[in-house]
C-alpha cells in the first residue's frame, strides 16, 4: 500500500469509483439520489466527498484542475462542520466509513485500506524515533482492509493493523496487529484471535 502520490485519496484506484464505494457503506446502496442525500444530510460524508473529488480533480487536464482549489476550500469548511482532521493528502481505499466523526483526527501520511470504519476520535498518528546519529524519522500507521476502530482508540506509530482486525474504544496501540485480532485496554493488548471481521454495508 505504499506510494509517492500523497494527494491520490484512492491509493491508486479510481476516486470516483471509491466515492461510489463510500456511498455504499452509508445507506448499502449506491445512486446519484443517495449521493445527493449524502452531500446534503451526511455531516461525516461531506468530507469524504470532497476528498475523493479533489483526488479525481488531480488526475484531470486543465480546466477541470481548477477545481482543486475550490475543493480544498469546501474540504476544510466540511472537516470543520464534522469537527474532524481528514487532510486531503490522505491514502484511503474504497469503502471507508466515518461513523459519528467528531474528535476523529488522522494523520495525513497514514494508510488506510479497504472497507474501514473509524468511529469518533479515533486518532491515526505519527511516532517520531531518534538514531544513533540524532536524526529524526517518523512513522505511520497502516490499516488493512477490513479494520474496525473503536471510539476514541488511539493507533500510532509505523504500525500495521491486520486485515479485518478490531480495536475497542479507548485502546491505545503501538506495536502491529495480526490479521483479526481484537485489541482491548491502554496500553492495548490482544483478547482474542481468528475474529469475524465487523464490516456493515461491505462495498463490493
Amino acid at each position: 500500500m505504499s506510494g509517492s502520490d500523497r494527494s491520490d485519496g484512492s491509493l491508486g484506484g479510481a476516486p470516483l469509483t471509491a466515492l461510489w464505494s463510500d456511498l455504499y457503506r452509508e445507506y448499502g446502496a449506491a445512486s446519484v439520489a443517495l449521493l445527493m442525500k449524502a452531500a446534503l444530510l451526511r455531516r461525516t460524508f461531506r468530507p469524504l466527498l470532497t476528498l475523493r473529488l479533489h483526488a479525481w480533480t488531480l488526475r484531470r487536464r486543465r480546466p477541470l484542475r481548477w477545481l482543486a482549489l475550490p475543493l480544498r476550500i469546501l474540504h476544510r469548511l466540511f472537516c470543520q462542520l464534522a469537527c474532524m482532521d481528514l487532510p486531503l493528502g490522505l491514502r484511503a481505499g474504497p469503502g471507508l466509513v466515518l461513523v459519528h466523526g467528531w474528535g476523529l483526527v488522522i494523520n495525513g501520511k497514514a494508510t488506510i485500506g479497504k472497507n474501514v470504519s473509524l468511529f469518533n476520535g479515533v486518532t491515526l498518528g505519527r511516532n517520531d524515533r531518534w538514531g544513533d546519529d540524532l536524526q529524526r524519522s517518523s512513522h505511520y500507521p497502516t490499516l488493512e482492509d477490513e479494520v474496525w476502530i473503536g471510539p476514541h482508540a488511539v493507533v500510532v506509530g509505523g504500525v500495521t493493523i491486520g486485515r479485518g482486525s478490531r480495536i475497542a474504544a479507548g485502546a491505545l496501540v503501538t506495536f502491529d496487529v495480526p490479521p483479526r485480532s481484537m485489541v482491548v485496554g491502554n496500553p492495548g493488548r490482544i483478547v482474542k484471535h481468528d475474529c469475524r471481521p465487523d464490516v456493515f454495508n461491505a462495498a463490493p
